[in-house]
């Protein structure tokens, strides 16, 4: 299936910036080492199948997904064999003592990148999935750059998110907050990021889902009302590895909005693939119908779908890779734009996060309405969307 079709594009979006540096990018990684941190996740396996095929001296990768760390090491096996250089998976959690430990044995890298990450909307719906967000986001970046600094560490990467811009929902403020957590270490070791929009097939997307629904038999399901740009996980990588090798201290990399990246809906793109898979959508009313027809309209080539309109808590209605108060760098590459950001940043409202957070979880006992203000502190124009509905109440 030609994802690339699928998301309304003929070419890949990052070809002539990657081919300008190829040289420079082998150079680099054949003679570094690296660890990823969230390293099965569909980014993190995309960023070290970028690292791995550039034959690194030492790649080094963590994720506390046992299976998909398995379907990496088979992935690479299968596509690239093998290298000369050190390469090792972990099965830790990067919050855990044994993580701690596996640093303390080693933690020689000359770059290390954070992939880790909670990155659903649908994730605010309770305060204990939200203060875990807010743990993997914020709190486990923050502890893994101040490994890295410890170490020696020349750069630290940190993959951040289009959300993260004018933030309405709780996983991108806490993306923006990650953010300024960063630019606080950021005197001690240089570190980049990136932004960029929704991964094509990831794990745990609405695309990957059409995937398990027509697997399943099951109705495809998807908003009518929002467009969304999309890259491929390969694209992903590449953007996270351009701004790790070639990105400047604080400097934020995202692709550049332009006729080779096209917004598109969810329903449009569950259009395309069905007819990709040989089906013409049949639009249907209700989630009941819906489910009523899929044992029948399969067979006379078509699949039942529901097209409804998005209400459901954080939603924002565009997208947007960067602010108008940021300076930005648009010349450097031909695909890739950069944000330029200067040392500055508020510490007594870090302090302040951090220590409202630990009372929170010294007590065992917060809700979503006290961490929505704490939010809104950092953030004064956090522009929160509560509409008491969630994804999880959808098909």
């Amino acid at each position: 299936m030609n994802i690339l079709q699928l998301i309304g594009r003929n070419r890949a979006l990052f070809t002539q910036d990657i081919n300008k540096h190829e040289e420079s990018l082998q150079h680099i990684v054949s003679s570094s080492s690296f660890l990823v941190i969230g390293g099965a996740g569909s980014i993190g396996q995309a960023v070290t199948k970028e690292i791995f095929k550039r034959k690194p001296l030492k790649l080094h990768v963590v994720d506390i997904s046992e299976n998909n760390m398995v379907e990496l090491v088979r992935d690479i096996r299968s596509s690239f064999g093998y290298i000369k250089g050190d390469f090792q998976t972990f099965a830790l959690d990067i919050g855990s003592i044994e993580y701690d430990a596996f640093i303390e044995a080693d933690g020689q890298y000359d770059y290390v990148l954070n992939l880790s990450a909670l990155k659903h909307v649908r994730s605010e719906k309770d305060p204990f999935t939200l203060m875990r967000m807010i743990d993997v986001n914020v709190f486990n970046t923050d502890k893994t750059i101040q490994q890295a600094i410890k170490n020696g560490t020349k750069k630290y990467f940190c993959v951040s998110t289009d959300k993260a811009a004018n933030p309405v929902n709780m996983m991108g403020a806490s993306k923006r907050i990650m953010e300024l957590f960063l630019t606080r270490r950021s005197k001690d070791i240089t570190i980049s990021t990136a932004r960029f929009a929704n991964v094509a097939f990831s794990d745990g997307s609405l695309l990957h889902g059409f995937n398990q629904r027509i697997q399943k038999k099951q109705p495809i399901v998807a908003p009518k009302d929002i467009k969304r740009y999309f890259v491929t996980p390969q694209e992903s990588g590449e953007l996270c590895l351009m701004s790790c090798i070639f990105g400047e201290n604080r400097d934020v990399f995202f692709p550049k909005l332009s006729e080779d990246l096209h917004l598109i809906t969810f329903a449009d793109i569950a259009v395309k693939y069905l007819k990709e898979l040989g089906y013409e959508p049949y639009l249907c009313e209700s989630e009941d119908e819906a489910r009523q027809l899929v044992d029948s309209l399969p067979a006379k080539g078509q699949w039942p779908c529901l097209f409804t309109p998005s209400d459901t808590t954080g939603e924002k209605d565009f997208e947007e890779f960067y602010t108008d108060n940021e300076v930005l760098d648009m010349e450097r590459f031909e695909n890739l734009g950069i944000i330029k950001n200067e040392l500055s940043y508020a510490n007594d409202k870090l302090e302040l996060f951090t220590s409202q957070i630990k009372q929170m979880k010294d007590s065992k006992r917060w809700s979503k309405e006290a961490i929505v203000d704490l939010f809104h502190q950092m953030i004064p124009d956090f522009g929160h969307k509560e509409t008491g509905k969630y994804l999880d109440s959808k098909m």
